[in-house]
């Protein structure tokens, strides 16, 4: 007969000793410990499909006992003998007994005979010793293993609940309230712990692992038995620790998800900003490409009001979102190289570079509608001044003309005497004269007419019709005058006498009338000056006229003396002269009427001279100032620019440092906008007073305007590119020394100061920090010093492995616009050394969630996972069609992939 030793080696098993006198002494212990047993065995071999209803019975034969070890070992016996002799079952017993010693246990008066012959004593102890073994010696709290480990955790486990003090494996179990403790402080859902009373509890079931413990004959008795209160509180140990290590699974699994929501959002909030953009732009380019000119120019001053209310209103806010978009878009972009997604890829025509070009056109559409704009006005203003000049001199025309025809067609010359056919023909003469006079006045007419047409002036079918009507009433005047000549002349021999006096009244009285109203007409004249100089050369030429006024009037003076002297000889023989000058209309009244008028235009002119003269000193004194602001504001933007530039590639500090002083000096450029609006309010003015050029500076508003959009996108998109690598250092333990160690070797190769590199610089930038790229991997060897990296160069000849180079950059340049950032030079620089979680680590813990299955159920999720991120896995799983699936099944390991972009989600 085969004995063992029962367990000696480890201070836990000491108690073996009292096994005989506890048992003799209670028989209440062997029912605790009978009960505890069974139902401890009955748990694991219900995996195997079986179970036991007396625990010395149904181990006689060795079979169950093999089973059971097999079920909580994990490993195969020896083949157990099917016979049923008593030689089969000691043989199975002794398998079973050996395979106990195997693990490192000494067994004392325990032999396979006394099992099979059913010995209750020796089959509790055996079982015990299994129990001690397999469930309890492994357990490991804070250094302390096995009794004293499993204690520790029941006195950290119920440490917070009332009326429970856990000092030991009996009397502190005998209320209940221990186990209670253990259940709600694992599962809270299961006990209502502030109604519960010290009672004796009947029975305890943990759905997760199906354990029935019937703890009657235990809980309420004086002393429990200690091996049975292990036994229940070490099944109490393992069910909740495999849920603890569920737990962590499920906040891995949050965690990733949160992450994926979280860009998800990112994503859709790029998008919407995207689309609104473009589409405010979509709508304003075909406003700003409208070129329908206005007939008027108040129209067109609405226009350009419109135009400023759209600089000044409209485009400042899509500017910041313009800004804000590309904020965001690099922020994203950071976020998901930080959590080892792949980089977000907009919808088509919506990436960074198509909202640049959209932006673009709108500012090359502004530019030319702002040009057209001041072009029409300027358009418009000739029309007017030309229009008025055509009317006032149409008028003049029409009133010279008014009446001619009918006196070209009298036939008076008929009845009428020698001296009066003379008189006729003389005076038709001086008709002649003066319609030649007026030939000029009549081809300025029909030249103001063609301006007009070929400038499009909105009223030019009236303007022609006038035109057209005066040109053939001319056309009427010079044949009707044809006409009459050649009757006067059919007469002329009949005509003997003429007053010399009067013709010669007639031929200086005629163009010193024309001049006369011509000098009207010059001083009714409007005038349109742009600057000093042109209103003083208006003011000289006034002078110079004015200095002819004394020969004016002796020309006057010796018109009315011919005059005089033609009534003295009247009065003198008696002529009859019917009192009027037969070759002229025009009266000595005309004359001084006129000569009156002349006088009176004079200081007219005089005035009006010198108020223009007083507007244009207040044009000049706008550019003056305009200029003395512009010259101070353009080079202070430019300074600023290149102040941001140096900033941004200088190593000052820590990262927060240079955040912090970029933040300073973001604050200071915005102080500055009073000064820029005030500006705007100076160019409002000159705009107003319709000044079109200035001299005193060669900046224009315009300028200003696109120096100071591009001065506060730069500032604050140099703040995001800094406050992205303090993200992606923080993210990755980036050490200071290590980001300065990165910023010197990317200004190194920076030559131009771009702030970029270009691919050859790159490489030579890696290859100065050790990165040995010739082999199409990459190794990271240290810094290298001059020698070493001469060397490097020489051996490999510049010929770095393209394929492997190729893939470099294209993880830097996604986008592959040729040149290489900073912030996607410590990305790269920083992933080498990344801890982060990958699709391995999300499958793994799936598989926790799913209990070693290849696939997980929904009610799995739900149970395991918070409601929101439960619900998003299983959107987006898809169905599990292994060998091994049932209905329900989802795929969680095509999921972890994809959320990693190793394939579609």
């Amino acid at each position: 007969m085969d004995h063992y030793d029962s367990p000696q080696t480890n201070d836990y098993m000491q108690p073996e000793e009292d096994w005989d006198r506890d048992m003799l002494l209670d028989p209440a212990w062997e029912k605790q410990q009978r009960k505890t047993f069974t139902a401890w065995c009955n748990s694991h071999l219900r995996k195997a499909g079986t179970q036991i209803d007396n625990i010395e019975e149904d181990f006689r034969d060795g079979l169950k006992l093999m089973l059971l070890l097999e079920v909580i070992s994990g490993e195969r016996l020896a083949k157990p003998e099917r016979g049923k002799m008593r030689v089969h079952k000691i043989s199975n017993v002794n398998k079973a007994l050996d395979f106990i010693a195997s693990k490192g246990v000494k067994l004392v008066s325990i032999g396979a005979e006394e099992i099979v012959d059913g010995n209750a004593k020796m089959t509790l102890g055996m079982i015990w010793t299994i129990i001690l073994r397999f469930a309890i010696q492994d357990i490991s709290v804070e250094e302390t293993s096995a009794k004293e480990g499993l204690l520790l955790w029941c006195q950290r486990k119920t440490a917070p609940y009332k009326n429970v003090n856990i000092q030991n494996f009996h009397i502190s179990w005998k209320d209940g309230l221990g186990f209670c403790a253990l259940i709600h402080r694992h599962r809270p859902e299961l006990i209502d712990y502030g109604k519960l009373r010290k009672v004796l509890i009947n029975k305890f079931s943990l759905a997760e692992k199906s354990y029935l413990f019937f703890l009657t004959d235990i809980v309420g008795t004086a002393r429990p038995d200690e091996k049975a209160i292990m036994t229940y509180v070490s099944s109490f140990y393992h069910a909740f620790s495999g849920a603890q290590k569920a737990e962590t699974a499920a906040n891995r699994i949050c965690k990733v998800l949160a992450v994926n929501q979280e860009n998800e959002q990112l994503m859709e909030d790029y998008e919407k900003l995207a689309s609104d953009l473009l589409e405010w732009i979509r709508r304003t380019i075909p406003w700003l490409e409208n070129r329908a000119p206005e007939n008027t120019m108040q129209a067109m001053q609405q226009k350009l009001e419109d135009f400023r209310d759209y600089r000044r209103l409209h485009k400042p806010p899509k500017v910041q979102e313009k800004c804000q978009l590309e904020i965001n878009f690099n922020t994203l972009q950071t976020k998901l190289r930080l959590s080892n997604r792949p980089a977000f890829m907009p919808s088509e025509g919506k990436m960074v570079s198509d909202i640049n070009n959209a932006w673009g056109g709108l500012e090359q559409a502004e530019k030319g509608y702002e040009e057209w704009l001041l072009n029409e006005i300027r358009r418009l203003e000739r029309l007017d001044h030309l229009a008025e000049k055509f009317r006032q001199k149409a008028s003049i025309h029409e009133s010279w003309t008014d009446g001619k025809e009918v006196m070209l067609q009298q036939k008076d010359y008929e009845t009428a005497t020698l001296s009066e056919i003379k008189a006729l023909l003389k005076k038709h003469e001086a008709f002649e004269s003066d319609l030649a006079a007026h030939q000029d006045r009549v081809e300025q007419i029909a030249a103001i007419a063609q301006e007009l047409n070929e400038l499009d002036y909105y009223d030019s079918p009236s303007v022609n019709a006038r035109c057209q009507k005066i040109c053939d009433q001319w056309d009427n005047l010079g044949a009707l005058t044809q006409k009459r000549r050649e009757a006067l002349e059919r007469t002329e021999k009949l005509l003997e006498t003429i007053d010399q006096l009067y013709l010669e009244y007639a031929k200086r009285a005629a163009p010193f009338n024309n001049w006369m109203e011509g000098a009207m007409e010059d001083l009714q004249d409007t005038f349109i000056v742009h600057t000093i100089e042109e209103i003083q050369g208006l003011t000289t030429a006034h002078e110079q006229f004015k200095a002819t006024l004394p020969d004016a009037d002796k020309e006057r003076q010796a018109i009315l003396g011919i005059h005089n002297e033609v009534s003295k000889i009247v009065q003198t023989y008696h002529v009859n002269m019917a009192g009027t000058n037969p070759y002229t209309t025009i009266t000595p009244q005309d004359i001084n009427g006129k000569w009156d008028h002349v006088r009176q235009l004079v200081p007219r002119r005089d005035q009006a001279l010198m108020e223009e003269h007083t507007r244009q000193q207040q044009n000049e004194r706008l550019r003056k100032q305009f200029g003395a602001q512009a010259n101070v504001i353009g080079p202070w933007i430019q300074t600023k620019m290149e102040e941001i530039g140096r900033i941004s590639i200088e190593m000052h500090g820590t990262l927060e440092d240079q955040l912090n002083h970029l933040r300073q000096y973001e604050k200071s450029i915005i102080n500055y906008k009073p000064k820029i609006d005030q500006l705007e309010g100076d160019h409002q003015q000159i705009q107003e007073a319709l000044i079109f050029d200035n001299k005193h500076t060669n900046y224009t508003m315009e300028h200003i305007r696109v120096g100071w959009e591009q001065l506060l996108t730069t500032i604050a998109r140099t703040i995001n590119e800094v406050e992205n690598q303090i993200l992606t250092r923080d993210a990755k333990g980036i050490s200071q020394e290590q980001m300065n160690e990165f910023r010197a070797s990317f200004n190194h190769f920076d030559r131009d100061h771009s702030g970029t590199l270009g691919p050859e610089e790159f490489k030579a930038c890696l290859i100065s920090l050790g990165y040995d790229i010739g082999n199409d991997a990459q190794k990271k060897t240290g810094m290298m010093d001059s020698e070493d990296f001469r060397a490097c160069l020489i051996s490999m000849g510049y010929n770095m492995g393209e394929a492997e180079f190729a893939r470099i950059m294209s993880i830097v340049d996604p986008n592959r616009l040729g040149v290489v950032t900073f912030q996607a030079f410590i990305d790269f620089m920083s992933r080498e050394t990344a801890d982060t979680d990958t699709a391995d680590q999300v499958m793994a813990s799936f598989k926790i969630l799913a209990g070693d299955k290849n696939y997980i159920t929904v009610d799995e999720l739900r149970r395991e996972l918070p409601p929101d991120q439960a619900e998003y896995c299983i959107a987006r799983m898809a169905p599990y069609s292994g060998p091994d699936a049932v209905p329900g099944a989802l795929d969680y390991m095509s999921f972890s992939t994809a959320l990693y972009g190793e394939s579609d989600l």
